[in-house]
């Protein structure tokens, strides 16, 4: 059986919600195990033991998240070299632009010689007050649908060993 990881981190609800609904997505495929993780739960060997990836996060000042900077830290080392190829794809939830946390997470993943399966998923809350950047996201249906089929595509490739 194949294993479908995702890792994901959030603050006020959106990436998390993007992260459930992959999640949902990939688990109505058969033959794949999907196992959801928080980054600050995510250790090395949940990546050693999966054959693909999901990482959601939000973007925080022009960046990913520091806790998912922080996992990406404390697994690098002990996971180089020994992922290589395997398939991965990025859901960032911004208050606008989002490209800058799809750009660091690519780079780092570029060293795991990850492959990427889609282009980055981006869901703007345009929240662009403190009050509203601070607030719980609630994403609709509507904006969570493409995460669903991101999940689902994801472990439907794995499962027909797409890649």
């Amino acid at each position: 059986m194949k294993r479908l990881l995702i890792v994901w981190h959030s603050r006020t609800g959106a990436a998390r919600a993007m992260a459930e609904a992959a999640a949902r997505g990939a688990g109505a495929e058969a033959g794949v195990d999907v196992l959801l993780r928080r980054a600050e739960d995510a250790q090395a060997a949940d990546l050693l033991a999966a054959d693909g990836y999901l990482f959601a996060c939000p973007e925080n000042l022009a960046a990913m998240s520091g806790e998912m900077k922080a996992f990406f830290d404390r697994t690098y080392y002990t996971v180089l070299d020994r992922l290589n190829g395997r398939p991965y794809a990025a859901m960032i939830a911004a208050g606008s632009d989002g490209t800058a946390a799809a750009r660091q997470l690519a780079r780092i993943v570029t060293g795991w010689r990850l492959k990427p399966i889609a282009e980055p998923l981006i869901l703007n809350t345009a929240a662009q007050t403190p009050e509203a950047i601070l607030a719980e996201k609630h994403p609709t249906d509507a904006d969570l649908a493409p995460c669903a089929d991101l999940g689902a595509a994801m472990a439907a490739g794995l499962a027909m060993g797409l890649f």
